[in-house]
Parts: structure tokens; sequence; C-alpha cells
């Protein structure tokens, strides 16, 4: 089938919005109709050419949701008319690491996925005969995609899916860290260092966990505010006395629990530093920049703290996504307040200016 897609076709420029191919699902695979997806920072990156395992020709583009148009052979999880959240970490159930209980990262297609393939080696997306590979096995800067069906959450059909698609990565990842990785415990002190989607997703899901005092720091006023309307209980522009100001707030000792979601190590080490010592755990949400390093100082490990890496909010996708935006439909969670701009696939570039600009949270395409 022909479709339009946004194409990144040279790191640093532009994404070019362009008729290609989209070949049928095969076994295994299923045809989705985008009809929402979100802008994240994560596609940026990759766009940027920062990204070491970053490739082009591509389609970028991963935090979607839309509706099951087809399904390959095979299949027995989806059928034809499903909402579906697309999931950049897949979840097959069969593997040792879906059947641990101890993480999320499946590792049934990553190889790749990773390359730019659907889990047989191949592409399904092409343009005059020549294949352009998938990004993170997803592609949703189009009106349609072809994924693995392992890769696929089904969602209530309730759920508005400009709103459903910002689970398919930030507003999950987020969420997860503190929910999952963390597992704050109710009654605790949290600290989140970032107020974009993924650590206003962390003040919610620390909220959520019943902790009594979370404080965010960011060098927004007003994205601070947005803090506020999902839990946050103190509030502190960042300046230099950062660290300075969070010991003192918490008696000299730090808090139970930190979460670091800017992706700066500078910001990293800070949560190391005001984690409490005896039992601090610092959870790193944020994607540090290629060839970044963190220094610790071990005198800070052996005093007790913990530093923790969290990938999509250690969520099981098929699994956990569902119940997530269940949640959103039941109140717990308010997903309009991170929804600030609306655009059209061909104003996909606006959402990246919109970004570096950090004019509003998120920037969500609307293919309907």
């Amino acid at each position: 089938m022909k479709m339009r897609a946004a194409v990144l076709e040279e790191f640093g420029a532009p994404l070019v919005v362009q008729e290609v191919d989209l070949a049928e699902p095969r076994a295994g695979e299923v045809l989705v109709r985008v009809v929402a997806c979100g802008v994240c920072h994560t596609d940026l990156y990759t766009a940027s050419g920062v990204d070491p395992s970053g490739y082009a020709p591509t389609v970028l583009g991963h935090e979607g949701a839309g509706v099951v148009e087809a399904i390959g052979a095979g299949v027995s999880s989806l059928a034809v008319g499903d909402h579906v959240v697309t999931l950049f970490a897949p979840q097959c159930r069969e593997c040792d690491h879906c059947t641990s209980g101890k993480t999320n990262l499946c590792m049934a297609i990553r190889a790749q996925q990773n390359a730019g393939y659907l889990p047989d080696g191949t592409t399904r997306l092409s343009r005059d005969g020549e294949p352009i590979r998938h990004f993170m096995g997803t592609s949703t800067f189009a009106e349609y995609t072809v994924m693995p069906e392992i890769a696929l959450a089904k969602i209530s059909p309730e759920a508005p899916l400009d709103r459903a698609c910002l689970f398919a990565c930030g507003l999950s990842t987020g969420l997860g860290a503190a929910m999952n990785t963390a597992a704050v415990e109710a009654g605790s002190t949290c600290v989140v260092f970032g107020a974009g989607m993924v650590g206003l997703g962390a003040v919610a899901g620390c909220r959520l966990q019943g902790a009594e005092r979370i404080v965010c720091v960011d060098l927004s006023a007003e994205r601070l505010e947005l803090a506020r309307g999902q839990g946050a209980t103190d509030t502190i522009v960042a300046d230099d006395d950062t660290t300075a100001k969070i010991l003192e707030m918490t008696g000299g000792m730090g808090a139970d629990y930190t979460f670091e979601a800017t992706g700066l190590v500078q910001v990293m080490q800070q949560a190391v530093e005001t984690a409490r010592m005896g039992w601090g755990l610092a959870t790193m949400a944020g994607v540090a920049g290629k060839g970044e390093t963190l220094d610790i100082i071990p005198r800070w490990l052996i005093q007790g703290r913990r530093v923790a890496g969290s990938s999509f909010g250690g969520v099981k996708g098929r699994d956990e996504v569902p119940l997530l935006v269940q949640r959103y439909l039941d109140g717990d969670i308010d997903v309009d307040a991170f929804m600030s701009h609306r655009i059209t696939l061909d104003e996909v570039n606006k959402g990246f200016d919109l970004m570096h600009h950090q004019d509003g949270i998120r920037s969500v395409i609307d293919m309907s």
C-alpha cells in the first residue's frame, strides 16, 4: 500500500514527509492505522545524529496509538478493530527475561529491532523498491505501520488514542520508574529532577504509591506548576545550590528516593548525592549523550546509597500499559495536562522546534 510518512533522510536535517510503500504484515505481524503519535526526545536524539546507534533512511516515531487493520498468520492476541499502543520495548512473555520477573527488557527480537528490521531480518517499508528501515520497531510517524504482535498493547477502546499514545513511552517511563523500578513506599520522601514528560510521570507515580513528600526540581517555574498538578508537594527552581537546598529540606539526610529525568550527567550526580544515607535509591531514567559518563564517589555507595537504571520504567508493555491506561480512565492520572500542542504529520518538524524551545510538554501528531 502507499502511505505518507516522515522519513529521516540525513542526520541533522529536517524530516521529509513523503509517500512510501508499506507491505502487508507477515506471520506474527500486525498492520496498524496510526491515529496519534507523540513527538518524543528520543526521536529528536536520533534525528540529530547524536545517537550512536542511529541509521538512515528510516521512518521515525515510536510514541503511537492506533487501530488494528489487518493481522498476519499466527497472530492470536489481537484482532481487526482492536485499539493498541505501540511498544518500542516488546514483551514476548516467553524469553528468559520475560519469564524472570526481574526485568522488562525482552530479548526475543532485540537484535533485529536495534538494527532497524522486523524479526525476520527484513523491512515492510520501502521507496522505489529500496528498503527503508524501521525505527525502534515502531516507525509511527506514518499513516500506517507494520509491527510484531509482541510489540503492541491492546487497550480499552474507551481511551482517546491521542491520550493513550503518551503511554507508549514518556508517561509510562516516568510512572514505572516510581512504581516498578523504585517501588516507592507509602509515607516516603521523593525528589524528582526534571519536569518534562518523564519527570512529571515520576511525580504522578510517587503520588500513586503514597509518597508523603514529593519535591520536583526544574529550571522552569511553569513546568514546576504542572508538577504540583501531578502531586508535587514542594518545588525548587534549579540553581547552583539545589543539592544544599534538598539536604536542608530533608534534615541533612537526603531523600528516600530520587529520580533523574533530564539526561544530564551533572543532574544524575545530584540525584545520587541527595539520596538518603543508609538506604536512599537514585533511579536514572534520562538518556545521557554519547560518550558521557557518570562519576560517583565510592563513599556515597559505601554509605548505603544505591543507583538503579530504568528503561521504559520497568513496564512490561503488553501486560501493564493497558492497566496504566485504565488508571487514566479511572481518573488516577491526569493526561490532559501533558498535551501541549496538536499538530499534523506535515508539521512534524515543528514538533522538534517546540521541543528545542521547551515550549510545552508534548506535541501530539493527529493522523485522524
